[in-house]
């Protein structure tokens, strides 16, 4: 999947959310990379993503807790991650068993740590509107 949306509201972004995970499970995709600034949306796409695999009412950013878990989903937030040791301390080695599906916010602080094949999803403001979005979808590796 390597596409470019532009979206305009919140429920696209969740829209596309849905998209990206039923694509991941088609392909096989088990780590999506998400990249972006404060406040651009990350969250409302990993809420449509969860939908896709079931409840996403719960879904919110991990910012204070590092990770947010929604069944087999584990969701982390890498803001504050500055080198492996900090990877290490939050034990996000372990989760990473080839059949969970990782989500990680702030990724561009990880990219050491990324693996060789995953989605990686780049959510930029426009200047055109207040709440208009550019998401970028690109699969790395093969």
């Amino acid at each position: 999947m390597n596409k470019t949306v532009v979206c305009s509201q919140v429920e696209d972004t969740e829209k596309i959310g849905t998209e990206i995970a039923e694509y991941a499970q088609k392909e096989g995709y088990t780590f999506i990379a998400l990249y972006g600034d404060l406040g651009v949306g990350k969250t409302a796409l990993v809420r449509g993503f969860v939908a896709f695999y079931g409840d996403s009412h719960n879904v919110m950013s991990p910012t204070y807790n590092l990770v947010n878990v929604y069944g087999d989903i584990y969701h982390f937030d890498m803001y504050r991650i500055s080198d492996e040791d900090d990877l290490y301390s939050i034990g996000f080695y372990d989760y990473d068993d080839g059949k969970n599906i990782i989500i990680t916010e702030w990724s561009e602080n990880i990219e050491y740590a990324l693996p060789d094949r995953y989605l990686r999803v780049t959510i930029k403001k426009t200047e055109n509107h207040e709440n208009e979005r550019v998401i970028e979808i690109k699969t790395v590796g093969k």
